[in-house]
């Protein structure tokens, strides 16, 4: 049988983000929510490393500059499905995300009240490793979160720390 790239994607991204949510509600039953929290930030911590290498790859980067950083995010941020967009500068790469495919996971499972405390351990988590990814000259912030009420997230890598 054939299956065109558009259907194996939507297939394994709906069963990576299944996994995802079941594991953690799995630890959260049996250990609590803090030591849930806990695990899955480790959890992130070595996926993204190895997503940023995998990108790096795919995309052929070889670089670290903010150019090669946000094609390699991009591709990151496109294959979770979120909506966004990037710009790259001399000294920084901001992304917009527009759409958060897990936020609208937590409010579809009626957890929104738990994406802030997810959100602001995950999101620098993944961040940060993909800085360091990049050569480490990368301080990443995220100024805006749509968990905060914010109409959109935003987050900045600004090289050397700016």
């Amino acid at each position: 049988m054939e299956f065109r790239d558009e259907q194996l994607a939507s297939y394994l991204r709906r069963a990576y983000h299944a996994v995802d949510g079941l594991w953690f509600m799995m630890v959260e039953q049996a250990r609590g929510f803090e030591d849930a929290l806990e695990l899955d930030r480790r959890v992130w911590e070595v996926l993204a490393k190895i997503q940023a290498r995998k990108a790096r790859e795919v995309t052929g980067c070889g670089g670290n500059g903010a150019v090669d950083l946000m094609t390699c995010f991009s591709l990151k941020l496109a294959a979770d499905g979120h909506e966004f967009g990037a710009e790259a500068t001399a000294d920084a790469l901001v992304l917009t995300v527009h759409r958060c495919p897990w936020l609208e996971l937590l409010r579809g499972s009626a957890r929104q009240h738990l994406a802030c405390r997810v959100a602001e351990t995950i999101c620098p988590t993944e961040g940060e490793v993909w800085a360091r990814e990049f050569g480490g000259s990368y301080a990443y912030s995220m100024p805006r979160m749509m968990c905060r009420v914010d109409d959109e997230c935003v987050m900045r890598f600004s090289c050397g720390g700016t």
